[in-house]
């Protein structure tokens, strides 16, 4: 066999490893499409998110030189600290999840990370858009420290948000509700170690 054939062999393997590298990408995004968030593992994120964005936002607040105390704020709406502390766990740890999983997943575009991530925003908006005034902070917290104030609750959010969509992607179920294995691998790795050496 001469050198020349070895070469020109070597460039057919190598395209059609590429294609399957491309066919593994194209059915990678076709099963994301096609899957919904395990319930179980978004509130595994709910419940770690809460925290995360919480202690974010107390975090980012002196930074920026805001008061974003949001359980004190709704506990003199919902009457004492307790009950502030309560709603906003309640609200992050279950009900958004659920929401999130039940509700949205399916109509949120990108990967399942960008959904949580949208979610996050969406969530933002609503705080800033109608929690914030019902509270008195005004619109995107222009009687608490403005725009500081509602760039600190953004992050928070897009925190929440992708922890929200990073954890239910451990294990997802397809439409039917059979679990998903999900490859430890990913497409890139995948095309890696189909490069020819």
């Amino acid at each position: 066999m001469l050198a020349s054939d070895f070469t020109a062999r070597d460039h057919e393997l190598a395209g059609h490893r590429v294609a399957s590298a491309r066919m593994f990408d194209k059915n990678q995004i076709e099963k994301e499409q096609n899957m919904k968030p395990n319930l179980s593992m978004t509130l595994v994120g709910g419940l770690l998110g809460t925290p995360a964005m919480t202690a974010l936002m107390f975090v980012l607040a002196p930074i920026f030189g805001v008061n974003t105390d949001i359980v004190t704020m709704l506990g003199e709406v919902l009457g004492g600290w307790r009950m502030g502390m309560l709603v906003h766990i309640l609200n992050g740890a279950v009900i958004f999840p659920v929401a999130f999983a039940l509700l949205l997943y399916r109509f949120l575009p990108g990967s399942p990370i960008a959904k949580g991530i949208t979610f996050g925003v969406l969530l933002w908006l609503t705080s800033q858009l109608v929690v914030m005034p019902i509270m008195g902070a005004g619109f995107f917290s222009t009687h608490t420290g403005g725009l500081k104030a509602a760039a600190a609750s953004l992050l928070g959010h897009v925190v929440y948000g992708w922890l929200l969509g990073i954890f239910p992607t451990l294990a997802q179920e397809d439409l039917s509700g059979k679990p998903i294995l999900r490859s430890p691998v990913s497409p890139n790795a995948a095309r890696a170690e189909l490069k020819p050496h």
